[in-house]
């Protein structure tokens, strides 16, 4: 595995175990970190769920639980590690923290990958550590979507990034490299763009929630599914697209971040699936909808594996 056989994955919340997982799934021998051992039980016990599952994708899952061990002592946990993933709190100052704790604990040769969603940790990584350091971000639920961003510190050798890239295509993964770091990489500043497009059509009462989910899901999504924006461009033709840009036909919303309806059910309570209720109404448990979600992602993903890639 590219040289990464001892990984340590530091943070059990609900990426963290997840990532520790996929990496044991893949042959590496992992550490799972907290530092509440509550929260070190909890992961255990949802990873034996997962793999009892068969949700995974990976026939072999219960065996790769016998790679995960588990640690609240930081400084046992990194000493021999190949390869440390951060994936603690969204918090600029604990990121910081840790980051100053790793440069007296790791190897000389150790590589930092950290797991952070919007953050530029790249200024708050130590001297030491800053020319082994990467972000490399995961999408959940990781053992399912295979999409990884990988984003490597300025002053890091660009073979470092090169290895963690043939790393994560071992794993059967899809990483992609970012040239420099902008919060919400690609896919999420996508995401972003079409949450403020369909809470304008929503307020606008151009059409109800399920309907624009469905234009979502039966036109666009299928079509990009298959061929991402710019192979379909080339399929629409370069000279409609262009057109179609200078007759002005989309404005973009005012305000891109925020919609009524949105702002109206989180007064109500309605959070979202583990609340029960969001745009949607849920009557079961949570764990139910996840494990539903979990197989219809294995079965598209299988389906994607048996299509042509070279359109």
């Amino acid at each position: 595995m590219a040289g990464y056989e001892q990984v340590t994955v530091i943070g059990a919340g609900l990426m963290g175990h997840a990532i520790a997982l996929v990496h044991a799934m893949a042959g590496c021998e992992v550490t799972l970190c907290d530092l509440s051992q509550e929260r070190l039980d909890w992961a255990r016990t949802r990873l034996e769920d997962l793999a009892q599952s068969g949700n995974t994708g990976v026939a072999e899952a219960p065996e790769a639980l016998a790679r995960i061990g588990y640690a609240v002592d930081l400084a046992g946990a990194v000493t021999e590690a190949d390869l440390v993933v951060e994936a603690i709190v969204e918090d600029a100052e604990a990121k910081r923290a840790l980051f100053d704790q790793l440069a007296g604990l790791v190897r000389a040769d150790a590589v930092i990958a950290s797991n952070t969603s919007f953050l530029d940790i790249f200024p708050l990584v130590p001297q030491a550590l800053s020319t082994r350091t990467l972000i490399v971000h995961w999408y959940t639920p990781p053992y399912l979507i295979d999409l990884v961003d990988v984003v490597p510190a300025p002053d890091a050798d660009p073979r470092l990034a090169a290895r963690m890239v043939e790393f994560l295509r071992a794993m059967g993964k899809k990483p992609v490299l970012l040239r420099k770091f902008v919060p919400g990489y690609i896919a999420n500043n996508v995401q972003m763009a079409i949450e403020a497009e369909v809470f304008r059509l929503l307020d606008a009462g151009v059409a109800e929630v399920g309907d624009i989910d469905d234009a979502i899901r039966f036109g666009l999504a299928q079509r990009l599914c298959l061929m991402g924006q710019f192979r379909k461009i080339d399929y629409t033709g370069l000279q409609v697209v262009r057109d179609i840009h200078a007759a002005g036909l989309y404005t973009p919303p005012v305000q891109p971040t925020g919609t009524k309806r949105l702002d109206s059910l989180l007064v109500e309570g309605a959070n979202g699936l583990l609340a029960g209720r969001g745009f949607y109404d849920y009557d079961g448990a949570p764990a139910d909808y996840l494990d539903r979600r979990d197989r219809n992602l294995l079965r598209l993903r299988a389906a994607l594996e048996g299509l042509d890639d070279g359109l």
